[in-house]
Order: structure tokens, then sequence, then C-alpha cells
């Protein structure tokens, strides 16, 4: 292999810390780690709520109106009468509630909750979330928090400078969040499920019903899968067995999973990563690189003693361009595991790699899918 071409395969892939199998070693997957059932799935629940106890870091009234409206509120209802008080406490701070509802959850069950600063709050360390109801996007309430706000988070500050870390305005309240109203399904008795495929594909939805179908046969005799397009499996659930159970019994078959030929390119970490059938179409590349340096030197002039003149600053610019010599080289139909062998000997900007990763593209040459992140 001559240097030139070495070089070349040093320019179309720099991929650093990039662990690559050998070509035809194929892993299996089991289907629960490659699908998803259709229909089981997390919801969101969002809640309006104060946290009180905050050591003077809280809202202020003036800026955060809304916190003082519910506060009013609040104490209204729990038949304290203000009237017209004016109210300018710092140690409570408006804030968004946020949870995750998993699926089959069911009443008295506990979910951890998130708290969000809405006002100018600097910080909800040590504070505790008052009971606030958590809505699901139809309205209705499925869960509702309370209780003490873990904010890892820390702000100092003087009158010229300020520390801060983390994010002190957010805080976590651990298995604070209490199920109200089941959230279950009975899935048992349904007659069909649909697999969903976390990564679509056409040869990847007909191994996984090829996969089903030869277990099906053998233990109830029948086909029972088939692939609807290239994300969707239908699976048919026999009479001899519950959802649940078959679920859980071909979540754990193992199929040979394909997948389509791309790079992805993530430009602001300079990360690279290329698929195994990534392949390059014979091609004549051709790559420089020219280097312009510019630098500012002023020169200052001082008038003569005594002669009434002016101390004057002349700009002075100072441009130099500097082109490596250029070398063009022809690869023919380079596979992954030849182009990471020449280029584990040389190192890249990630932006030249993306350049001509693009210009080839381009060309037509590159065979494979190019994702810029």
């Amino acid at each position: 292999m001559s240097k030139a071409i070495e070089r070349l395969f040093g320019l179309v892939l720099a991929v650093c810390l990039l662990a690559v199998a050998p070509i035809g070693a194929r892993s299996e997957v089991r289907l629960k780690d490659i699908t998803t059932v259709q229909g089981i799935r997390d919801n969101q629940l969002v809640g309006y709520g104060l946290v009180i106890g905050l050591a003077g870091t809280g809202d202020s009234f003036r800026k955060s109106p809304f916190t003082e409206a519910s506060m009013r509120s609040m104490l209204e209802r729990m038949g304290v009468g203000l009237g017209q008080l004016s109210l300018q406490p710092k140690n409570v701070a408006a804030v968004m509630v946020t949870a995750t509802l998993p699926p089959f959850v069911r009443q008295g069950s506990t979910l951890d909750a998130t708290a969000s600063s809405l006002g100018d709050a600097t910080s909800l360390a040590g504070g505790t979330l008052i009971l606030t109801p958590l809505l699901a996007p139809n309205g209705d309430v499925y869960a509702v928090a309370q209780g003490p706000v873990s904010a890892n988070g820390m702000i100092a500050q003087g009158q010229s400078a300020t520390i801060s870390k983390g994010v002190p305005t957010t805080g976590r309240i651990a298995e604070g969040a209490i199920v109200e109203k089941d959230h279950s399904t009975e899935i048992n008795a349904i007659p069909s499920f649909t697999l969903q495929l976390r990564n679509p594909d056409f040869a990847t939805a007909a191994k996984i019903a090829d996969t089903i179908n030869a277990y099906s046969v053998k233990k109830f005799g029948k086909r029972i899968a088939e692939e609807l397009d290239f994300r969707s499996v239908e699976v048919s659930r026999p009479k001899t067995i519950i959802a649940s159970r078959l679920v859980a019994e071909i979540g754990v078959l193992q199929v040979d999973a394909d997948f389509p030929a791309r790079i992805v390119i993530d430009e602001r970490n300079g990360t690279i990563v290329m698929g195994e059938h990534v392949r390059i179409s014979p091609v004549a590349v051709s790559q420089g690189s020219l280097t312009i340096k510019v630098s500012e030197e002023p020169a200052v002039y001082q008038p003569e003693p005594f002669s009434d003149g002016e101390t004057v600053v002349v700009p002075s610019t100072q441009i130099v361009t500097e082109e490596e010599g250029s070398k063009v080289a022809v690869l023919h139909g380079a596979t992954l595991e030849q182009l990471v062998k020449g280029l584990n000997k040389m190192g890249l900007r990630p932006s030249d790699i993306t350049s001509i990763l693009q210009s080839i593209k381009a060309a037509g040459a590159l065979q494979a899918e190019v994702v810029v992140q």
C-alpha cells in the first residue's frame, strides 16, 4: 500500500475512540431490546404548586405576582383571611411539578417528582412542596405530590461576583408523588398486539416475524406473527396462553437485526460513528490545507518635542498564507475495516473529516446515509 493511499485513508475517516468488531462477526439481540409493545408507554403529568420554607431565596412578589396570588388563594382555602394585607415573604416560590406515570401502575404507588422554579427564586434548597395535584393531558388528576425538595445546585453572590454550581432552581422530590388513580390496562385478554421496532427496517421486521413464527409453530402448531411494515409486526395471541406470558416468552427470542449504512457526525463534540455496511465506490480525492494568519501590530508615532503635535497610532496588519501540498489518490470500494486500519495511524480534525465525507457523498461515491447533528 502506497503512502498516498495510507494518507488518504487518514483523510477520509479519523474515528478516534472507535471500537470496530471484525467484519462478519454478527451478534444477535433479544426482541425485547429492539422492540416495544404498542400502547404500553409512559404518560407525562404536570402540576402547579408552591415550595415553602426557603431561606430567603424565594420569589419576590413584585416580580412574580402570580406567587402572591397563589399564596393568598391557598391561605383563603384554609380559612385564613388576609384582606388588604401586603405580603412580602422571600421564603415561598412558585414551581411547576412534573412526573412520569409508568404503565400498569396502580393506586397507592409512589413516583418521583421534579419541581422547577417558575418565578425569580434563586434556590429551592431546603424547601418543601405543598400538596400539588398532578394532571394528565386530558385534565384528570392521576397523582398528588408533596414533600421536601432536594436541590443539588448552589449559588453564592456578592456585590460584584456570583458563584453557582449546578441548577439550584430545580429539585427532586423522591417518591413524593402518590398515585390516586389506577393507570392499569387488562391486556391478558386482548386477541393480538403489535411490536414496534426501535430502529425501523424492513429486513429486521421480516426476521422478527420469522423468528416468532418458528417459535410458535414449534409450541402452538401455527404461525402467529406477520410484519405490517418496516416499523410494526403484529402478533396474534393463541387461546392457550395469556398476552403477558406470550410477550415475556417472545421477548427473549434472539434475532440477527439488520441496519442501514449510516454515518453519524456530531459537529459539537467531534464524534464520528460509522456503520459496518458503509462502502466507498471508486473515487479520486484531493485534499490540501490552506492556513491564513492575520496579525495586528499597530505602530505608535510620537511628535517632536515642543512641536504641538499629537501622538498617532497607525494600524499595521500582516497576513501570512501557507498551503500544504495536496495529494490525489483513488479509492476502490474500500470497506470499513480497511479504512479504519489505515486511519488508526493518522489523526485529523473532525471538521476536515466532516467536509471530506460530505464531499464524497455529494459526488455519489459514498454508499451510506450521512446524518449531521
